[in-house]
């Protein structure tokens, strides 16, 4: 973060300075919420968490370097006390990101949007020092906490937004106010919470509401082949940029294949030209992703040539999104685990087909390792049924389906579309499914696990990989 003083940061967040013997002291260090994240210099933000409370940790984040502390109470060492912690959070990202003009880009989506922004990360940085959040740090708290990262020397700024009900996103742009913004798609994803795809579009298009306008630099880049997505561009004053495999896209690919081991190659083709692109990521989904990223890439003045090398190039910063592990006995596992909704399991079972297709060859199997898609409301039995129909259409040799009620509806869609014998199978948590796969994966088989985040199912891919079983979840809702 700039170099801000303690009087200058309870000035801007509204706070008063408790316990503080030198108002004029300078933050130099990184804004933190975890308080073994703290390096000298920084502020450490208390926050009340669920399980655990920031405000106890506050002595020791001072004592590990820290300035002093972002809390709702005094907490026996220098702090700036406010009311609410998270809006203090949020106008001094505000003051920041107003003081540095740096070009923020915004993204949302219903599926995509962290891998996309993991590319948008890795096109901008050859031009120039990017911030972008690791993970997904996308709600009222990590995107701050990301956007305090920037500095002086910062030239992109890349903001993943996420949301739970309308008006969430218009919060998030008012804290870090994107000059470009990319709406990635309208899926079902919090479908039950949103009541409708119709809400879900009303949601992800306040992205583009808060742009500039055109006259001013906003552009909004929207995603050609989803209709709720283009009908955005009505309701922006930002220049548009459409991005897909229509054939009036200003951004889009042609060509589009899978190699054998389910990389995808396409020709991406921009306004100043086309350039041949292949991926070093998994599935066909990522080439809505690749695009995405090219479209903001060429806004700022990359070249197309550089664009397709640096796409070509790009990996996954992200965990466990499609990661890819070969064992020493020739099983390959597939961990994305991080999270799952309807859209995202369709392609990640087209990606696994396609990864065994050379597997196949040599007596390989596929393995679909499956848990509950959290928060689809009255649509769950039908997305549920579907997926584990879609299963067996796809000619997947194994269905795993592990956990409870959800899990059993995707056995039951497999088994009613024509699944017999122990083709699937319903255990009931991730300890069965370990022991069932250790027991039959042989050399060659490619195993694809994934379910929504709660369900853990990384624990599944890290035994798998004999790894430790852990449960750390990423985010900002607690401070420690």
């Amino acid at each position: 973060m700039i170099s801000l003083s303690l009087a200058e940061i309870a000035s801007i967040v509204g706070g008063q300075q408790h316990d503080i013997p030198d108002p004029d002291r300078e933050v130099t260090g990184p804004v933190v919420s975890d308080s073994r994240a703290v390096r000298p210099g920084g502020l450490f933000v208390a926050f009340a968490g669920e399980r655990v409370d920031g405000h106890d940790f506050a002595v020791g984040a001072v004592e590990a370097g820290a300035t002093a502390v972002l809390a709702a109470r005094p907490v026996g060492v220098p702090a700036i006390i406010v009311d609410d912690v998270v809006a203090a959070l949020g106008a001094l990202a505000r003051a920041v990101v107003d003081r540095l003009g740096t070009t923020v880009v915004g993204l949302t989506g219903s599926a995509g949007k962290t891998s996309t922004k993991d590319l948008i990360a890795q096109l901008l940085q050859r031009h120039g020092p990017t911030v972008w959040p690791e993970g997904n740090l996308n709600n009222e708290i990590g995107l701050p906490l990301t956007a305090l990262r920037a500095d002086a020397t910062t030239r992109h700024l890349v903001l993943e937004m996420g949301a739970r009900g309308v008006g969430h996103i218009r919060y998030l742009a008012g804290l870090t106010p994107p000059r470009i913004g990319v709406v990635l798609n309208v899926g079902t994803a919090h479908l039950g919470e949103f009541g409708g795809r119709e809400q879900i579009a009303e949601a992800k298009g306040e992205l583009v509401e808060s742009l500039p306008a055109a006259a001013d630099g906003g552009v909004a880049v929207l995603n050609a082949d989803d209709p709720f997505v283009r009908a955005m561009a009505s309701r922006t004053k930002a220049r548009t940029i459409l991005f897909g495999e229509a054939a009036d896209a200003a951004v889009r690919a042609e060509n589009v294949r899978l190699n054998g081991l389910g990389q995808p190659a396409f020709t991406l083709h921009t306004p100043s030209g086309c350039s041949d692109v292949t991926m070093r990521l998994y599935g066909e989904h990522h080439v809505s992703n690749a695009l995405a990223a090219a479209a903001v890439a060429h806004e700022l003045g990359m070249p197309v040539d550089e664009i397709a090398a640096a796409l070509s190039e790009a990996g996954t910063l992200s965990r466990w999104r499609m990661e890819v592990t070969e064992r020493a006995d020739g099983v390959t596992v597939v961990n994305d685990a991080y999270n799952a909704n309807p859209e995202s399991m369709r392609a990640a079972l087209r990606a696994l087909v396609a990864m065994g297709t050379a597997a196949r060859a040599k007596g390989g199997r596929t393995w679909a390792v499956l848990g509950e898609m959290a928060e689809l409301g009255e649509e769950s039995l039908a997305e549920h049924d579907a997926v584990g129909r879609l299963v067996v259409r796809l000619n997947v040799s194994k269905l795993v389906a592990v956990g409870g009620r959800e899990a059993a509806w995707l056995d039951m869609g497999a088994k009613n579309e024509g699944s017999w014998g122990e083709e699937s199978v319903h255990v009931s948590d991730a300890r069965a499914a370990i022991d069932l796969l250790r027991r039959e994966l042989r050399g060659g088989d490619v195993v694809l696990v994934k379910a929504s985040r709660s369900v853990g199912l990384e624990r599944v891919a890290a035994a798998l990989l004999d790894g430790e079983v852990g449960s750390g979840v990423e985010g900002g809702a607690a401070s420690r």
